[in-house]
C-alpha cells in the first residue's frame, strides 16, 4: 500500500464515470489504459464545465504530462469516483492531482500538467482571470 492514501474528500472537485465491460482485459479487471481515461473524464469535467465555460473561444487546455500510480485493480461492473484538485498554478499552466476510487477505496492517483494554449498559434497563453477564479475553487486550503 502506498503511504498517505488519499480519500475522496481530499479532492474539492468530484465526478464519476461508468466502468464499461469493454474496459476489462483478459484477466477480468479494468485495463490500465482505462485508468488514464477516467483521469481524463475528471480533468475535462473540471476544465470544461457545461454550465459556465471558462476558456474563451480560440483557446484550449492541453495535457503536457501525466503521471499515474496504480494502487489497486478496478473491477466491472460499477462506477469510478474521480477526485480532482489543483496543486500549482503558473502563468499559462496548472498542475492537478487526482484520485480514482471504487467503492470508497483509492485505486489510483495521478498528477498532470495542463497548458492553456492559443488554438491559432498552438503556443501557450496566459491563464485568464475567469480561469484563475475557477481553478481557485479546486485548491485545497493550506
Amino acid at each position: 500500500m502506498h503511504p498517505e492514501t488519499p480519500k475522496l474528500e481530499d479532492f474539492p472537485f468530484r465526478t464519476a464515470d461508468t466502468i464499461r465491460y469493454g474496459d476489462t482485459d483478459r484477466q477480468g479487471h479494468v485495463n490500465n489504459a482505462a485508468f488514464a481515461t477516467f483521469c481524463e473524464t475528471g480533468r475535462v469535467s473540471f476544465l470544461y464545465p457545461e454550465n459556465a465555460p471558462i476558456a474563451p473561444a480560440g483557446t484550449s487546455f492541453v495535457i503536457a504530462r501525466l503521471t499515474l500510480d496504480f494502487r489497486a485493480e478496478i473491477t466491472w461492473p460499477g462506477t469510478v469516483d474521480i477526485g480532482t484538485r489543483v496543486l500549482k498554478v503558473g502563468r499559462s499552466s496548472l498542475t492537478m492531482a487526482q484520485g480514482l476510487f471504487q467503492r470508497g477505496r483509492c485505486v489510483a492517483t495521478a498528477e498532470s500538467v495542463i497548458v492553456f494554449v492559443d488554438d491559432a498559434t498552438r503556443k501557450s497563453t496566459p491563464l485568464t482571470p475567469a480561469i484563475l477564479a475557477h481553478v481557485d475553487k479546486a485548491r485545497m486550503p493550506e
